[in-house]
């Protein structure tokens, strides 16, 4: 996964440096930097009384991203909230969209303003944490087309003015070429099965891990600009037809998402399910229901 590191620090001692990392290319939009200044964080959703702030003064720092693609703004959240816990800090409150308080909520946090930091009324993501004598807010949204990104950040008055560095992105390496069997089953046939795929039982998100067939997709792409896939989902015969057609769309769709992290143009893919439609198995085993829960790669150029 393409990921691009920042280091947000401060120059004096009490403070501790912070490093997040996008799952994606990003570009720093807006740095703005006050001192002697205050910020009243939102610590709750937003109630018929207001919302509820905790007041900070001192140094305040705000810093906007955009990140490149279409991300979710739920992978972009939970990201950044697992690395924040990892490095100290303590969530405060979090909430999403309609749980926040909506319109409400949004226009009773202070952020940047456009085109530097955006914000989806339909698709927010917020979450305050503390560490020590310092405060942290993040807001999350996106547009059609990018995700953005808000660190608002307050410490304490003593403090020199934090220092925000990009670090250069890895060179990202070339993807090793896809084994020629790989190409000539997907090739001759039209489709092939992705058959190291890990899906929880009734889930369409992907577990975990390293899938040697989701790589060697994402390289065919790569070394073939031309060419686009269909992903279809499919599901063994349990449960009703409309319920497995849901499941196994999310679970090709689970794909998509995973390719388009590995660089592929999102407008390459289409994911669709056919829930138990088209078994290639019986289901009346269980030999025969594990092969018919499955994700194909079909090509759709004709060139």
């Amino acid at each position: 996964m393409l990921r691009l590191a920042f280091l947000l620090s401060l120059c004096a001692a009490p403070l501790q440096a912070l490093t997040l990392s996008f799952p994606a290319p990003a570009t720093q939009t807006e740095t703005v930097q006050e001192t002697a200044s205050s910020y009243r964080l939102p610590i709750a959703a937003w109630a018929a009384a207001g919302l509820e702030t905790r007041l900070a003064e001192g140094l305040v720092e705000q810093t906007a991203w955009k990140i490149e693609g279409r991300v979710a703004t739920l992978d972009l959240i939970a990201g950044l909230r697992q690395q924040i816990e990892a490095q100290g800090w303590r969530v405060l409150f979090s909430c999403e969209t309609e749980a926040c308080g909506g319109y409400d909520f949004r226009f009773g946090l202070q952020l940047l303003t456009e085109p530097e930091m955006h914000v989806d009324l339909g698709d927010f993501r917020y979450l305050a944490a503390e560490n020590g004598d310092e405060l942290l807010g993040l807001m999350v949204s996106r547009s059609s087309e990018a995700g953005f990104v808000q660190l608002i950040r307050i410490a304490p008055e003593q403090a020199a003015a934090p220092v925000v560095m990009a670090q250069p992105a890895p060179t990202p390496q070339e993807p090793a070429p896809p084994p020629s069997d790989f190409v000539a089953r997907l090739e001759g046939a039209g489709s092939l099965v992705l058959a190291d795929l890990v899906f929880a039982s009734g889930s369409g998100e992907l577990e975990p891990g390293t899938y040697p067939a989701l790589d060697a997709l994402a390289a065919y792409l790569v070394a073939h600009p031309d060419r686009k896939i269909a992903l279809v989902g499919h599901t063994d015969a349990s449960g009703a037809l409309a319920g497995n057609i849901a499941l196994s769309k999310a679970r090709a769709g689970a794909v998509r998402k995973a390719l388009v992290a590995l660089g592929i143009a999102a407008e390459r893919i289409e994911a669709e399910g056919v829930g138990y439609l088209a078994p290639r198995a019986s289901n009346l085993t269980p030999e025969g229901r594990t092969e018919n829960r499955r994700v194909e790669v079909m090509l759709t150029s004709t060139q």
